[in-house]
C-alpha cells in the first residue's frame, strides 16, 4: 500500500491517533518539528489528509488562539479539501495567508498556496507563491517538485530543450553539494515523460528496452550525475527521500539500466510512492512491481549497494 508517511514512525503515529480521534500526539508533533521546514510541510500536508484534520484543527485553533502551528494545519487541511472539491479554494487561500501572517519564516503556509495554484493556477500565483517560499527556505524540496511539474507542461525548445530542464539543473547546482535538489534534474525528465506520455508522443515505461527519452546525451548525463551524488550523499533522514529515490530507479528503469535501478529498488524497499509510476499512464502498483521484477532480476548479482528490504507490497 503507498503510504504517504514515507517511513516517518512519529508521523505515522501521530495519524494513527488523529484518525482515532486521540489528537495529543498530532498536536505535538508540529511544535516538535520546529524550523526543519521539509519535515515540517511534510508533516503537515500528511496530517491534512486526515478526514476531519480541519475540524480538529479548527478546534485546536480555538483552544490556542494564534497558534501558527494550528493555523497552519487548518490551512493545509482546507488546501487539501478544496483540491478535492470539498471546500472553497478562496478559504483555504485565506486561511494560508493567516497562517503566513502567524509564523512570517515558515515556508509551510506557501506550500499550501502554491499547490492550490500548481492546481488551479493562474500562474502568477505559482509564481509569487514559490518566491515566497523559496525565500524562507531556498531548498525546499516539495516546492520545487510542484514548480518543476508546472514547467514540464509547457511546450519544448528542442528534443533535448526544455525551461523545466533548465530550472532543475540551475536549482541542482545553487543548491549546497549536500542538498536532494541534485536529483530535481531527474524530476524534471520523470515530468517531461508524463506529459509527453499523456500526449502520446512517448512509450509505457519502464519496460525492457531503454526508452529513447531516457537515452539522449542529456538524460544519461543528469542520471549519471545523480546516481553517483546518491551513493556519496544519500540522506537517511530526510523526510521525503523515498520520493527521490522511486524516481531514481524509474528513471533508471526507462534507461535500461538494470543493475543501478535494483540497487534503488533495495533501498526503496516498501516505500513505493505513486509518482512518478503513475506517470506510464499505467497503474502505479502494477508499474512499479513489473520495473522492479526486471531490474532485480537482470541486475541482482551486480547490485551490492544497499542491503535487501522487506517485501510488503505483494
Amino acid at each position: 500500500m503507498f503510504d504517504a508517511a514515507l517511513g516517518d514512525a512519529e508521523l505515522h503515529a501521530a495519524r494513527a491517533a488523529l484518525s482515532q480521534d486521540r489528537p495529543h500526539s498530532a498536536r505535538s508533533l508540529l511544535p516538535h518539528t520546529g524550523d526543519d521546514w521539509d519535515r515540517r510541510g511534510h508533516r503537515a500536508t500528511v496530517l491534512a489528509a486526515v478526514p476531519g484534520a480541519h475540524t480538529w484543527a479548527a478546534h485546536w485553533l480555538l483552544d490556542e488562539p494564534g497558534s501558527a502551528d494550528a493555523a497552519t494545519l487548518l490551512a493545509l487541511a482546507l488546501v487539501h479539501r478544496a483540491l478535492a472539491g470539498q471546500e472553497d479554494p478562496g478559504r483555504a487561500r485565506a486561511a494560508c495567508r493567516t497562517a503566513a501572517g502567524l509564523a512570517p519564516a515558515d515556508p509551510t503556509p506557501w506550500l499550501g498556496l502554491l499547490m492550490l495554484a500548481r492546481a488551479q493556477g493562474p500562474e502568477a500565483d505559482l509564481t509569487a507563491a514559490f518566491q515566497e517560499l523559496r525565500a524562507r527556505h531556498p531548498e525546499h524540496h516539495h516546492g520545487h517538485h510542484l514548480l518543476i511539474a508546472a514547467l514540464a507542461e509547457r511546450p519544448p525548445g528542442g528534443p533535448e530543450s526544455h525551461e523545466a530542464y533548465d530550472a532543475a539543473e540551475r536549482a541542482a547546482a545553487e543548491a549546497p553539494a549536500d542538498s536532494p535538489l541534485a536529483v530535481l534534474p531527474v524530476v524534471a525528465y520523470a515530468e517531461r515523460h508524463r506529459v509527453l506520455a499523456a500526449a502520446g508522443l512517448a512509450p509505457a515505461v519502464p519496460g525492457p528496452a531503454p526508452c529513447a527519452h531516457w537515452s539522449g546525451p542529456r538524460a544519461r548525463r543528469i542520471l549519471a550525475g545523480a546516481f553517483d551524488w546518491w551513493l556519496e550523499w544519500e540522506h537517511d533522514e530526510h523526510p521525503r527521500r523515498h520520493i527521490d529515490l522511486n524516481h531514481l530507479a524509474f528513471a533508471m528503469s526507462a534507461a535500461g539500466r538494470p543493475a543501478e535501478a535494483a540497487a534503488l529498488f533495495q533501498r526503496i524497499g516498501p516505500h513505493a510512492t505513486p509518482a512518478p509510476w503513475s506517470y506510464t499512464g499505467q497503474a502505479p502498483r502494477t508499474a512499479f512491481h513489473r520495473a522492479r521484477a526486471h531490474a532485480l532480476a537482470l541486475g541482482r548479482t551486480h547490485a551490492t549497494l544497499a542491503p535487501a528490504a522487506p517485501d510488503v507490497l505483494e
